[in-house]
């Protein structure tokens, strides 16, 4: 999909996020001049189009606490993975989940969840409220800690 002019001004004016205020769309719509109506259409037609992937909160989550942040990565039966990846995506243990490609034989991960904490006996306790809930049908699992946040940002247009 090619952007026009308008697209363009409404991704720069977004990319690093809405205004926190009480109407975001027509704080945008008044910095670049066409009204919030438009802003708002423009913004559902590039969602559609997957232009924008998502609209939505990116809480930092050292700045509220969760200084304990954990990408546990589980060997989970392929013929489940599906179900149980809902499930755990439902479950609230999990800010997100997703399936990933194995990497034999050095990589047997295929369902990858990150697990927050205000200190690494939280993460555990989920990890292991989440081996229960994924049963037999995981054959193993480790916790990658993280160290220090990399990014937090998506594409910027310049």
């Amino acid at each position: 999909m090619q952007l026009d002019a308008l697209d363009r001004a409404i991704v720069r004016a977004t990319q690093s996020g809405l205004p926190l205020t009480p109407r975001p769309y027509h704080d945008v719509a008044e910095l670049i001049g066409i009204s919030a109506e438009e802003v708002m259409e423009r913004m559902k037609r590039m969602l559609r189009l997957g232009v924008i992937r998502r609209i939505g909160a990116i809480p930092n989550h050292y700045a509220i606490g969760y200084v304990a942040n954990g990408m546990s990565v589980w060997d989970v039966d392929d013929a489940v993975v599906d179900d149980l990846g809902e499930r755990l995506a439902l479950s609230g243990l999990v800010s997100h989940c997703y399936l990933r490609r194995r990497q034999p034989p050095l990589w047997p991960y295929n369902l990858f969840a990150m697990v927050h904490g205000h200190d690494r006996a939280q993460v555990e306790e989920k990890v292991r409220r989440i081996a229960e809930l994924l049963g037999s049908a995981s054959r193993g699992y480790e916790v990658l800690y993280s160290s220090r946040i990399l990014k937090k940002t998506g594409l910027r247009l310049t």
